[in-house]
């Protein structure tokens, strides 16, 4: 055995807590650790998690107050899609230099927002704590107090400042930012009902890749629910600000939602629900629960007839796939635990059997459902690093992994199939129109000619099937 996999194996026995395989072992992951710095973590940034969360708010001003770098990280990395403004789709940056460092740059980030706010019309604006910001202590807070009453505008810090958490610490920072634009309906009071009693929602961790959360507005729509505002996809300051007159928060993605929907209940007694667009096992469940929670007969018999109809015409053509699938392996390694949960749903669907699954910033709970659905043998990874996904890829046969931008290199290195499930894809994987754009880039790629070319590459031997 070479040194490079005696070190990989080391590796891999020394983060054991947050590996277990289905049916030999009984310890629970060790999920939510910080970021590490290095190669040992793919855990992202505090700042990413909270930008990822606001960045779809399509009328504000996004300035990252730190080192240039950071600004390009995240600046339009997703395929959020907007209805109206396109002002999100730029990324703008106090661009610190090391003079700020040691004087302090919050006279320099007064004057990036008296710039920014003078040339676009906006009525917001975020302004984004980076590492450096975090070491040298700028007050964000006093600085966006005193633009906020200078221009009449929102200013609103967003406190992710790294050193301090992990992605989730990002997810909660942006959460803060956003109850500080909801705007408590008049003659309400705090932790008081302040849903109309109509059948409206807020649509919690939709961030409208590819216009999924319009797909799935039109979905409820003709059940005769009214989305009142989706959380962030392709929302605006003022659509935002009327959150509170919703009756009902369904969350899809938990990972980046669950405090915000937490929150909101505490705040304005507006109930959630969770809820997961992602294959037809869950859609039609989802919408199910929805119907359900309105208690409207009505209600109810519109969602089954909307399930029936779109089952209708999706079922055919999912079995097709499935019986050119069958046989195949895949690995799964995304960003949250709701995604990873029914992606191995999806997968079941059409005939693929799921051989790990991982994610970087899924909880204790959805672990748990994880390894209740998972087959025996099945490998269950938390924030686990490229030598974990090779290691586990090629000793399970994979055939193909789904992961985000930086699983792909890795993929395609080892000669096996990739799907992207991140931001910046270009296709709605939502829904039932969602189901058949999966089993089809499933399809085309994993029985794509081109793998009878890797052989040798170091990845599972496709020709040889």
């Amino acid at each position: 055995m070479s040194t490079v996999n005696l070190l990989k194996d080391q590796l891999v026995e020394e983060r054991k807590s947050f590996i277990v395989v289905k049916g030999r072992q009984k310890n629970q992951l060790k999920c939510e650790a910080d970021s590490i710095a290095g190669c040992v973590s793919q855990r992202a940034c505090v700042y990413c998690g909270a930008r990822v969360v606001l960045n779809p708010v399509t009328d504000a001003i996004h300035l990252v107050h730190g080192p240039i770098g950071c600004a390009s990280y995240t600046w339009d990395i997703r395929g959020s899609l907007s209805s109206g403004s396109e002002l999100y789709r730029n990324s703008f940056s106090t661009d610190l230099k090391e003079n700020d460092v040691i004087f302090g740059s919050e006279k320099k980030l007064a004057r990036a927002i008296d710039e920014l706010v003078e040339k676009y019309n906006a009525g917001l604006v975020f302004v984004y704590s980076t590492c450096v910001v975090g070491v040298i202590g700028d007050d964000l807070e006093a600085v966006c107090r005193a633009a906020a009453k200078k221009h009449g505008i929102e200013v609103i810090p967003v406190q992710s400042s790294g050193f301090i958490g992990n992605k989730s610490a990002g997810y909660r920072a942006a959460c803060d930012a956003l109850l500080r634009l909801i705007e408590l309906p008049a003659g309400k009071l705090p932790g008081r009902t302040a849903g109309s009693g109509g059948r409206s929602v807020n649509y919690l961790g939709d961030f409208n890749l590819a216009g999924e959360a319009w797909i799935i507005t039109n979905y409820l729509k003709s059940m005769g629910v009214d989305v009142n505002v989706v959380f962030t996809g392709d929302a605006t300051h003022q659509s935002l600000k009327k959150a509170a007159t919703a009756s009902l928060n369904i969350m899809q993605c938990a990972g980046s939602m669950a405090y915000l929907a937490r929150r909101m209940e505490e705040l304005y007694g507006i109930p959630y629900l969770k809820v997961s667009f992602l294959g037809l096992e869950d859609t039609s469940a989802s919408l199910r629960k929805i119907a359900a929670a309105f208690k409207d007969p009505e209600m109810m018999r519109r969602a089954e007839e909307l399930i029936a109809r779109e089952t209708a015409g999706v079922r055919p053509v999912i079995e097709q796939y499935r019986e050119k699938l069958r046989g195949k392996k895949a690995a799964i390694y995304v960003g949250g635990g709701f995604k990873a949960i029914s992606l191995v749903k999806q997968f079941r669907e059409i005939g693929i059997d799921v051989v790990m699954v991982g994610t970087q910033t899924g909880r204790e709970e959805e672990y748990q459902t994880l390894h209740d659905i998972a087959d025996d043998g099945t490998v269950i990874l938390d924030d686990a690093n490229p030598s974990e996904l090779e290691k586990f890829m090629l000793e399970k046969g994979a055939h193909l992994l789904v992961g985000g931008v930086k699983e792909r290199p890795l993929a395609y290195k080892l000669g096996v199939a990739f799907i992207d499930h991140n931001h910046d894809r270009k296709h709605p994987l939502s829904g039932f129109v969602g189901a058949i754009n999966f089993a089809r880039e499933v399809y085309s790629t994993v029985c794509s000619p081109v793998w009878k070319y890797t052989r040798g590459m170091g990845g599972v031997l496709h020709a040889q099937e």
